[in-house]
């Protein structure tokens, strides 16, 4: 397996293999954190999910959102499935933990946005107006 390590600029090109006694052939990796990312990308490869949810009677219709820690890559279907169907009541903080244990993960899911209450008398905020 080849793969490109996006742990820093560097972006070293890194080749892996596993081998018969489930040891690693790796080379091409230039600090032991690419050495680590190139097994966890050929064992249990995990992302970080961003993605945005409703508010409601908040001052934006929407809340972005991001996993606090990153899941199996297997599950982010099921992440996203979750929050399609998510509804807030606004106010939301940054930082405000969302959704515990999203999908059976074992993972939160926390704002990343302020959204205050909608004034009576306001119209939506268009996100690009921000």
């Amino acid at each position: 397996m080849e793969l490109v390590c996006i742990l820093c600029p560097k972006g070293c090109n890194i080749e892996i293999e596993e081998n018969i006694d489930q040891d690693f052939s790796i080379s091409g990796f230039g600090c032991k954190r690419g050495k680590k990312y190139a097994i966890e990308e050929l064992t249990c490869p995990q992302r970080l999910v961003t993605s945005s949810v409703f508010v409601q009677g908040g001052n934006y219709c929407t809340v972005s959102v991001k996993t606090k820690n990153p899941v199996d890559r297997s599950r982010i279907p099921d992440v996203l499935k979750e929050l399609v169907n998510f509804i807030v009541k606004a106010p939301v903080s940054i930082g405000d933990v969302l959704i515990t244990n999203v999908a059976g993960t074992g993972v939160d899911i926390i704002a990343t946005r302020e959204v205050s209450e909608k004034n009576p008398n306001q119209t939506y905020k268009s996100d690009s107006a921000s």
